[in-house]
């Protein structure tokens, strides 16, 4: 029982609680409410438009016991504590307490943590304040607008296109993104441009390099067809080559700023393969508290829900007697490091950083689960080299003329690691090819032609998006809020309006429809400047310059002209969606089969349904390229339900693994490289038998050692069809884990 004159703490979640609780004394209760209490009901709309967009508030079903409880406990208590998170959710989330349990405001006392420590707990304790009604009206604005949305529209797309389907405000921009990706690349047209590299050899002492076709003298020039390439070839054999020019530099490389909610999710999705609700999930965990011992219960982490990159003064301090101490002097620049963060963030909150710099990855990593521990790693490197001195590189740069054509090699070197020590950003791009160290050359030397070679290329058109970089593109369009990033992508794939190729975004047929449909009948919904300028109108009645109901009013006004312009125009309509077409070919007929969704998700059909009734499981392309031909690899599933991968050609190739293929290629031989399928980091290998840097099956780190079959191109497994063959037991588990 609760004493008379406690005071009762409120929470979303137990971990929270339980956090939290420690560092109180025995005057306070602290109990979780396990998230929202009150909301709009499912059923209905529950907005009553006409008589002034009045909200009708009802308690969530099935909360019935938590609610009576935390009923009982706020009478008993002498102050209530509403301690719920740091956000306009949580802020929203306080007040829903308030209302619901009918507390006096003066009973009501608002607290709020940006990192679930003692210190600051108790300081937050003992500074409550009140609720910030512009954060809740905030909040209010952005959950009626998206139920106006949803509800208003979804049942003309159950009428028109498909029944179950739903439309968001918010989601359906993020769908036209991936849908106009997918259409600038199919307007796409490629232009040739050829690479020509020389290979140079001194001639009075040991050494060569590769340079690379730069221009005319100073002008930079791009070589557009093979008869340019021909006309240049025939002229640097005529004249000698010499060294026109040795430059060396002192480049300096700065470190990135630490984290913000986007760029973590966009990190672990890189570094981690972690989506980004995973990614919120996991860095929620950190941020309430984990045990750790000899420390307790510890959030490890600041709010993970924040676009600021302010860091306290308190953090800056630690981090450089940490850099101090344990990498040198050098390793800290002198003067703190501050970043400056976007128009519009929320500074009240920090940067996303460890709450204690002392508690290294290493020092916890037993106390954390192996997704844990790779985002605190992830984390803790990112923060803690944001405060470390650049990172210095020797550069050279050679040119060597024939005549009045001129090449160019590079090399950099790391003089000084700085912030490298530590942390280094990935990148979504493909890296850049390794450079080998380049001779002392000096200028006016003469250099030998040993060798010239041409490659064809022609210009690629835009990447599809990735979870990462769509998540980059709609916060520089300003579309979404660190809260909504992870829920938004979550949904459009959920909704099969997108799907996920390897780690690529593409739009399916219905989310193209869908777009198509969104885009003639209600463009300001799709309009990606309409849905920021909406975002800045929620963050302007946060910051207490305009009325919530206001911002309802005018976007209502518009939408409702369009829904009753639509309802006309699409009487009598049903729009059909079009079968998404494979090359994969049904064994029974011999026709293109196509994608079906069933109770288990997407699969492979025949068209010819019901005469052929012949399905497979859907096959993914993964990354990388068959190391025996060159094709693509795909992800497969046997008829027991074993993951593997397989040459698309599998019948003419042979090719298939267990190992689960990479976006990395060996720098020996160039081919894909693979790791051992399961959970965590693996290192890859090669497993072309060819290569100097081959792998071989007993040093790849099996748990138990399967006997080598019959040719199949450095894996050491059966080549044949995978559906007819039993794998090792060894084998089954490698397939089965990996996700």
């Amino acid at each position: 029982m609760v004493k008379s004159k406690a005071n009762l703490v409120i929470v979303e979640s137990p971990a929270k609680a339980r956090t939290i609780e420690k560092y109180l004394g025995n005057d306070y209760k602290v109990v979780a409410s396990m998230g929202h209490l009150r909301d709009l009901p499912k059923s209905t709309m529950g907005i009553d438009i006409e008589g002034g967009f009045i909200p009708n508030y009802q308690p969530v079903k099935g909360r019935e016991d938590i609610i009576a409880q935390l009923k009982g406990y706020s009478e008993k208590a002498s102050s209530v504590y509403l301690a719920t998170d740091p956000d306009r959710e949580g802020e929203a989330i306080s007040w829903h307490l308030r209302e619901l349990l009918e507390l006096p405001n003066e009973k009501a006392r608002r607290v709020t943590f940006n990192e679930i420590t003692k210190k600051v707990v108790l300081d937050s304790i003992r500074n409550p304040r009140d609720i910030d009604q512009d954060l809740v009206d905030a909040q209010q604005a952005r959950r009626l607008l998206d139920r106006i949305v949803g509800y208003k529209l979804s049942p003309l797309l159950w009428r028109k296109v498909r029944r179950g389907l739903s439309a968001g405000r918010v989601q359906s921009v993020a769908t036209r993104m991936v849908v106009d990706r997918e259409e600038e690349i199919k307007a796409f047209v490629p232009e040739e441009y050829w690479l020509l590299d020389v290979t140079l050899a001194r001639i009075e002492n040991e050494g060569s390099f590769v340079a690379r076709f730069y221009g005319i003298g100073d002008k930079k020039q791009e070589l557009k067809s093979e008869q340019e390439v021909e006309a240049v070839i025939s002229a640097i054999h005529k004249e000698r080559f010499a060294i026109k020019s040795v430059n060396k530099s002192e480049k300096q490389r700065s470190p990135s700023p630490p984290f913000i909610t986007s760029t973590l999710q966009q990190e672990a999705s890189r570094c981690l393969g972690m989506t980004p609700r995973r990614t919120m999930s996991i860095a929620q965990q950190l941020y309430e508290g984990v045990d750790i011992s000899g420390e307790g219960t510890v959030g490890l982490i600041t709010y993970m829900r924040t676009d600021s990159l302010r860091l306290s003064e308190e953090a800056l301090s630690a981090a450089k007697s940490f850099i101090e101490s344990h990498y040198g002097k050098e390793y800290h620049p002198g003067a703190y490091r501050r970043y400056k963060s976007k128009r519009g963030s929320q500074d009240s909150h920090e940067a996303i950083r460890p709450s204690n710099i002392a508690l290294t990855p290493e020092k916890v990593k037993k106390d954390l689960t192996p997704d844990q521990y790779r985002l605190y790693r992830l984390i803790w490197g990112r923060f803690t080299a944001s405060q470390m001195s650049n990172a210095i590189y020797d550069n050279v740069v050679i040119e060597a003329a024939s005549g009045d054509y001129v090449f160019r090699a590079n090399h950099s070197s790391i003089k000084f690691p700085g912030y490298t020590a530590v942390y280094e950003e990935s990148r979504d791009e493909d890296e850049e090819e390794k450079q080998k160290p380049l001779p002392d050359l000096r200028e006016g030397e003469i250099v030998r032609l040993n060798k010239v070679q041409r490659e064809q290329k022609f210009t690629q058109p835009p990447s599809r998006y990735t979870e990462a970089t769509l998540i980059r593109a709609m916060e520089e369009k300003g579309i979404g809020r660190p809260s909504t990033y992870a829920p938004i992508l979550s949904t459009i794939i959920s909704r099969e309006y997108v799907v996920k190729e390897g780690k690529f975004l593409r739009p399916t047929p219905l989310g193209q429809v869908v777009t198509d449909l969104m885009k003639e009948r209600f463009p300001d919904i799709v309009d990606l400047k309409f849905t920021a300028r909406m975002e800045d109108g929620l963050d302007s009645i946060e910051a207490g310059e305009r009325e919530w109901k206001s911002i309802l009013e005018e976007f209502y006004e518009k939408f409702d002209q369009e829904l009753t312009q639509a309802e006309k125009a699409l009487e009598g309509i049903y729009i059909k969606v079009p079968d998404e077409v494979t090359d994969e070919i049904c064994e029974k007929c011999g026709r293109n089969m196509v994608v079906k969704t069933g109770r288990f998700g997407r699969f492979l059909a025949c068209p010819n349904y019901p005469e052929c009734n012949f399905t497979k499981p859907l096959v993914i392309e993964k990354p990388g390229k068959c190391p025996k031909c060159g094709s693509r690899i795909l992800k497969r599933t046997s008829k027991k339900g074993y993951v593997y991968y397989a040459c698309e050609k599998l019948a003419d190739c042979g090719f298939m693994t267990w190992d689960v293929p990479t976006k990395d290629n060996c720098p020996e031989c160039g081919k894909t490289m693979f790791k051992i399928s399961g959970r965590g980091q693996r290192k890859p290998f090669c497993v072309n038998e060819d290569c100097p840097a081959f792998l071989p099956e007993d040093k790849r780190g099996y748990k138990k050692k399967k006997a080598a079959s019959s040719n199949t191109g450095g894996t050491g497994k059966d080549e044949g069809n995978s559906d007819e063959k039993k794998p090792a037991k060894t084998s089954k588990k490698s397939g089965k884990k990996e996700k």
